[in-house]
């Protein structure tokens, strides 16, 4: 399991203590101030937000309530690292602008908290992908759900068939070939409207723009994230954003793409049969 990504307004000793905690389960994105700290989530995927309870003076809460509300995919932490005078009021205050989660980190256990709360961290919308298609995906063989498992998963990076091929340890020639002899659609397809189901994800996020979504989805611009979904959707970015939130794009994808194809499915080997599987490779 990859270390997760944070995001951090910390003191400098704070700093530290974290940069020594996280070995091995988290990776600490340093700045100065929240701003800085939206900045790198408009940037990348960010799993948490590390606030110092000793750098949030009552000038910074209504930020913190506003990005609290403006990206609500992304967790933010209070860290409390000594006890003085302030500490208790300014929980209070973080409390009130939506903070949930606060860890005191001026006591061993403490940190083995902050460690736990992203231990295992993985894809919130690949979780809620692959929940939905826990149905229909019961039963097919293992390299089929493992095809669908790593679209979902890694949708925004692998952004053509030749990188999930790769990604999948397949030819790409051979894997189209057996989703074309099996009547489904195709690698990409399916690879495409995945995407979508990311970029429905980030848009549920308000303070990230169009153009912040179509560059943490890796196209080459707005512009071509917008060609993209007029190809795919007949929608503008605009609209896409207000007419598919994600819930409704997570049934459109299951509707269109799965549930028609479950007897397929359950029979199909995209990869050929894993090793421990029984039955004929599909060549």
């Amino acid at each position: 399991m990859s270390a997760a990504t944070v995001a951090t307004v910390l003191t400098p000793d704070e700093r530290a203590r974290v940069e020594a905690a996280g070995q091995d389960c988290f990776v600490a994105l340093h700045g100065d101030s929240l701003d800085d700290a939206i900045r790198q989530v408009r940037r990348r995927p960010v799993d948490a937000v590390f606030l110092s309870v000793h750098r949030c003076d009552d000038a910074a809460i209504p930020r913190v309530a506003q990005f609290v509300k403006e990206f609500p995919q992304v967790p933010a932490v209070a860290l409390i690292s000594r006890m003085d005078f302030e500490a208790p009021r300014r929980v209070l205050g973080l409390g009130a602008s939506g903070v949930r989660a606060v860890v005191d980190v001026s006591v061993p256990a403490g940190w083995d908290r902050l460690r736990e709360l992203l231990r295992e961290p993985s894809s919130p919308v690949a979780a809620r992908v692959m929940g939905a298609l826990a149905p229909d995906l019961g039963g097919v063989p293992t390299d089929c759900r493992l095809f669908f498992e790593v679209v979902v998963r890694r949708a925004p990076e692998l952004r053509t068939v030749r990188r999930l091929s790769r990604a999948l340890k397949v030819v790409p020639s051979t894997l189209m070939s057996r989703f074309y002899r099996t009547n489904l659609p195709s690698p990409k397809t399916y690879l495409a409207h995945a995407r979508l189901l990311h970029a429905a994800w980030l848009c549920r996020n308000g303070g990230l723009s169009i153009a912040d979504v179509s560059n943490r989805l890796e196209y080459s611009s707005p512009q071509s994230f917008g060609r993209h979904l007029r190809t795919l959707l007949d929608l503008t970015a605009g609209e896409f954003r207000r007419r598919l939130p994600f819930d409704a794009a997570l049934v459109r994808f299951r509707a269109r793409f799965i549930t028609p194809y479950r007897d397929r499915l359950l029979t199909f080997h995209p990869l050929g049969t894993l090793p421990g599987e029984h039955g004929q490779t599909a060549a």
